[in-house]
């Protein structure tokens, strides 16, 4: 029986790629007011806890990664304003850190975009405070001596899809649905 184990584990991976391990990571965040502006906005970063890359020769074709929101961090302010802002992240208003202290990104296809910087475009499942939405973005993925790089062009997801919303109503209208983030990633 482990003989058959086994060996359905060396086909899989020889059949789905090779799995390289996240050992870089940079993602930032934009928030922003109804009224967008860099005067009403708000941006950060926040922790990617683990990740993998599978690559099927130079291709990536797939993935996933954990993002730690217990990290979540507004670097536009400091201070008293900033330990106030990252409490309200992630405190019941937005990302109930203490419920859901990670969220997910897995890759479900990557397909060759015409753009000649971001060649690629990753689809996968983004999945927020228990709740999952698939998201579509464009990358530079390069792959050279083992190591793989995933950069994002900067990109956005509705919020509301994953109920990250600011639980008093009337505040929920001045804050604008899109959250845009950048992503970059290396793995080898």
């Amino acid at each position: 029986m482990k003989k058959i184990f086994l060996l359905a584990v060396v086909a899989s991976g020889l059949a789905f790629g090779q799995s390289k391990k996240v050992v870089a990571s940079d993602v930032h965040w934009w928030g922003y007011k109804v009224a967008k502006s860099e005067a009403s906005s708000h941006d950060g970063t926040v922790k990617v806890k683990s990740g993998d890359m599978v690559m099927k020769g130079n291709d990536l074709v797939g993935g996933s990664f954990v993002l730690d929101m217990t990290s979540i961090n507004a670097t536009d302010l400091s201070g008293e304003y900033q330990q106030k802002l990252n409490g309200h992240l992630k405190n019941g208003d937005f990302f109930e850190v203490e419920k859901f202290p990670t969220a997910t990104f897995v890759i479900t296809s990557v397909k060759k975009n015409s753009d000649k910087i971001y060649n690629s475009l990753v689809t996968g499942k983004l999945t927020v405070k228990g709740k999952t939405s698939a998201i579509t973005f464009p990358a530079k993925i390069a792959y050279s001596k083992g190591v793989v790089s995933l950069v994002s062009e900067k990109f956005s997801f509705d919020r509301q899809k994953f109920d990250v919303a600011y639980k008093s109503t009337m505040q929920d209208v001045f804050v604008k649905d899109d959250i845009e983030m950048l992503v970059k990633v290396t793995a080898k």
